[in-house]
């Protein structure tokens, strides 16, 4: 419910707080939320803390016009309304014209006048607030009209007529619904053209981003990079990837013959993926792996980076423009929409930078993963020059005919939250529950007197910053780090458990597999989990209530492993799954025991090995993928893929990127990486429950991990 806050301190006049009691009143009628605060530190607790507040009225005899100033700086837009006497004077500083401010009489022959004038300004705010594709949805809603036209339920009349319709209509409640219409609205205009509403959404997105242009994407970031990718990039082109892609990335180059000459990244052996070295960028090296390549043959115009890397390492991208020598430059930022709205990420996201004449920047985010838009919402930010029939053909054949309005609206929403001192004051406190957060895991560390969690952080995070990766320090783990390069975003944060010391694996250890369920049996959802590490992601979104309840849950666990606490008890979703297998086992016997399995196939060592080197280049990706539309592959096990060209990309998750790609073979050079895929295929055997998700195999019954080969 919209509420209405008044301040005022103690009220000598008896006048003054009758007219207040009528103000009450009159707006309770019209369905406000009343407020009441006499306080100046109670007052901007409730503007910050509250969002439904949408108008201030204060007594301006005995009320501060600092408070009232800072207000404003929190919601610029906020309608404020001050309250006075006909004989008052109005003495005005210059800050105080930052204030949304309006004035009010105390006379009650205005009663009704001044209610349907703070009414009249609380429809201006919502209307100044509201972005333009948003603002008309809504009043389109309102309108009702009949519709003649898709979609098929008509704003939802079809769910309810029938009981399964009805229960589902109900859950969502009728905005949804009513808001779901057809492109056939001709004054919305059209998300494939371009027009009316749509444009002027995209010109609002673009402002909010600093960009040249923006695109609205409905199908996540995947599509996303898939665009872009069929804009930079024709058959026979090399193109610069990423090692650390996303698996969007290497469909792309399914569905185009490029060849790729691979950016190799940093790891270490927690598996987390670390920037690509700075020497990559180097135009004598790319020549030289060029030269090597067995395909490729012309110098690339087009590179991917991925940035930040899943596990939250930013590049200083002021230094890749200026080495990496293309005309074409994309990030897959879609763990990073928010660089933008806070100083301490300047100089590491793709906007911030205006390429030289002749060249493009391209930014692909996720808005639905870090900020607010429904989930599948993504934006596409260009710099410098691009063709615009183009871009928008690669658009429309990645973009439906038939967008869901409610998505597209929820992404002009998310640009809007964040723009002006709003976004910064959401990142401020983003960044700050991470920050407390870490200094709390890392206090109560040091005061346990036998395990616990630790923080992958450097030393001294006192600072609300970027933290670089210094050579000097071994904390990151990564090799040839150089100076003013890499730097760990605060709001990622990643926990280590007990299981690796000082680079090696110890005899004892807590897989960080066994945590997560645990997590999720108490409601908490880990972003994800390497063997001994779980990344948790501190968006806006996050509040202290539920960052108190994850430091509870984790401690929590601490307790009930240290009691050695039957599986029925600790992890009762996998108990109920596998009663049999789990009947009788203590927490401690599962995790040793697992942590003994990982310590004989020396996982982490595999692990770091198999992301270090690629396999045997057979063919491009597109090709390979040719001869599985054309069924010519054998689904063979994955013991067997020794000497075989792999018909599809394989990604184990954790951590989430290629580990082959279409057209690769393992050799005996490279057999580390199939030890890799044996030790996740025997982990899942022998532990029912925790078998690793892997992409581009099949699992049989008996557990046997299989994949698609081409045929010789």
């Amino acid at each position: 419910m919209q509420s209405i806050l008044f301040f005022y301190r103690e009220i000598i006049h008896d006048y003054q707080s009758q007219y207040f009691d009528a103000l009450k009143n009159g707006l309770l009628k019209k369905h406000y939320k009343i407020i009441i605060v006499h306080d100046d530190h109670d007052l901007t607790d409730y503007v910050a803390n509250n969002p439904r507040i949408v108008c201030i009225l204060f007594n301006w005899e005995n009320a501060s016009l600092d408070s009232i100033t800072q207000c404003a700086e929190l919601n610029p837009k906020l309608p404020v309304m001050a309250m006075s006497d006909h004989h008052q004077a109005f003495e005005l500083n210059l800050p105080n014209f930052s204030v949304n401010l309006d004035f009010l009489s105390f006379d009650f022959a205005l009663i009704e006048q001044n209610i349907d004038r703070i009414v009249q300004r609380v429809h201006e705010y919502f209307d100044a607030i509201l972005p333009p594709f948003t603002k008309s949805l809504m009043e389109f809603v309102k309108k009702n009209d009949y519709s003649f036209s898709t979609p098929g339920h008509q704003g939802g009349e079809g769910f309810q007529k029938s009981p399964i319709g009805t229960a589902f209509y109900d859950f969502y409640g009728p905005t949804i619904f009513q808001s779901d219409i057809s492109i056939s609205v001709l004054g919305m205009g059209s998300l494939l053209e371009h027009t009316k509403l749509h444009h002027k959404a995209e010109h609002f997105i673009a402002e909010t981003f600093h960009a040249d242009r923006s695109l609205i994407v409905t199908n996540g970031t995947s599509t996303s990079n898939k665009i872009v990718g069929m804009y930079a990039a024709a058959d026979g082109d090399t193109v610069l990837i990423d090692r650390n892609c996303h698996k969007s990335i290497t469909h792309f180059m399914m569905m185009v013959d490029v060849h790729p000459i691979y950016l190799k990244p940093t790891h270490n052996v927690y598996g987390i993926i670390g920037g690509i070295p700075e020497t990559e960028w180097d135009k004598k090296v790319i020549q030289e792996k060029l030269k090597n390549h067995p395909t490729a043959k012309k110098y690339p115009d087009y590179a991917v980076i991925t940035n930040s890397t899943y596990d939250g390492i930013l590049y200083n991208v002021e230094k890749i423009k200026k080495q990496l020598a293309v005309t074409i430059l994309h990030f897959d930022a879609a763990w990073t929409p928010y660089a933008l709205f806070h100083p301490i990420y300047q100089g590491k996201y793709g906007m911030c930078e205006t390429p030289d004449s002749e060249k493009t920047i391209f930014e692909t985010q996720s808005t639905h993963k870090l900020l607010t838009a429904f989930s599948q919402a993504s934006l596409i930010h260009v710099k410098g020059k691009y063709d615009e029939t183009r871009l928008n053909e690669a658009y429309m054949m990645h973009t439906s005919t038939s967008p869901f309005y409610p998505l597209v609206a929820s992404n002009e929403i998310a640009a809007a939250m964040m723009r002006g001192k709003a976004g910064l004051h959401l990142m401020e406190e983003s960044i700050s529950a991470a920050i407390d957060f870490r200094r709390e895991i890392t206090k109560l560390s040091s005061e346990s007197d036998s395990w616990f969690y630790r923080v992958w952080q450097p030393d001294n995070i006192d600072t609300m910053a970027t933290w670089p990766l210094l050579p000097e320090e071994t904390w990151h783990g990564f090799p040839g780090i150089t100076d003013n390069y890499l730097f760990l975003d605060p709001i990622k944060v990643t926990l280590l458990l007990p299981g690796i010391e000082n680079g090696k694996m110890s005899e004892r250890g807590i897989p960080a597999a066994i945590l997560t369920l645990f997590l999720e049996d108490h409601g908490i959802i880990v972003e994800k989990n390497g063997p001994y590490s779980l990344l948790f992601l501190f968006g806006i979104g996050v509040t202290r209530a539920s960052t108190m309840r994850l430091l509870v849950a984790l401690n929590k666990f601490k307790q009930m492993f240290d009691e050695n606490t039957s599986i029925k008890k600790i992890l009762p979703s996998l108990y109920s799954e596998f009663p049999q297998f789990y009947t009788n086992i203590l927490i401690q016997t599962l995790a040793q025991n697992q942590h003994a399995l990982m310590y004989r196939h020396q996982l982490s060592d595999v692990m770091f090995h198999a992301f270090d080197q690629f396999p045997e280049f057979v063919m491009t990706p597109h090709q390979a993928y040719q001869h599985l539309v054309k069924q010519n592959t054998l689904l063979i096990p994955v013991a067997e893929m020794m000497g075989h060209v792999s018909a599809v990309m394989i990604l184990p998750y954790p951590p989430g990127i290629p580990l082959i790609m279409p057209g690769e073979r393992i050799t005996q050079k490279t057999e580390m990486i199939l030890s890799f895929l044996l030790t996740l295929e025997d982990l899942g055997k022998q532990w029912p429950g925790f078998e690793t998700e892997i992409h581009g195999v099949e699992r049989r019954a008996d557990g046997c991990l299989c994949v698609r080969v081409i045929k010789n």
